[in-house]
């Protein structure tokens, strides 16, 4: 019995849950009026989903540096190119990278100072 009560203390400790039920109106009508539209909260995910892979991160730290082409990536990361091109595609698919074209070869850089902005602020939460 004793085990069963301390097992239920745990699991509410767990929830963090409210003691009772009380909607707070005025603070769902805030949240309501400054809502954004389901199509640009289901964006807002899937950018951050580009986010969620170790491997395009590195991508990124490396073009924070420099523009470079498929081939100084791949060599630079220890990866073979098709899988850098991989990551390019959906880097570049998410705005993330720009690309151009010089003879040969394709040179990648960042498409933009935001992208910048949001590994910084990452790794500023993540240092806290």
């Amino acid at each position: 019995m004793v085990d069963r009560m301390s097992d239920i203390r745990i699991r509410e400790k767990e929830c963090m849950c409210c003691e009772s039920t009380e909607i707070h109106e005025n603070l769902l009508q805030i949240v309501q009026d400054n809502m954004i539209g389901e199509e640009e909260l289901y964006d807002l995910a899937e950018l951050f989903k580009v986010f969620g892979d170790s491997t395009r991160i590195r991508i990124l730290f490396v073009l924070f540096e420099a523009e470079v082409c498929v081939c100084d990536l791949a060599e630079t990361l220890n990866m073979t190119q098709s899988a850098v091109s991989h990551q390019l595609k959906i880097l570049k698919q998410n705005k993330l990278v720009k690309s151009r074209r010089e003879g040969k070869s394709i040179f990648y850089s960042l498409a933009d100072a935001h992208v910048r902005t949001i590994i910084d602020q990452g790794r500023e939460h993540i240092e806290e």
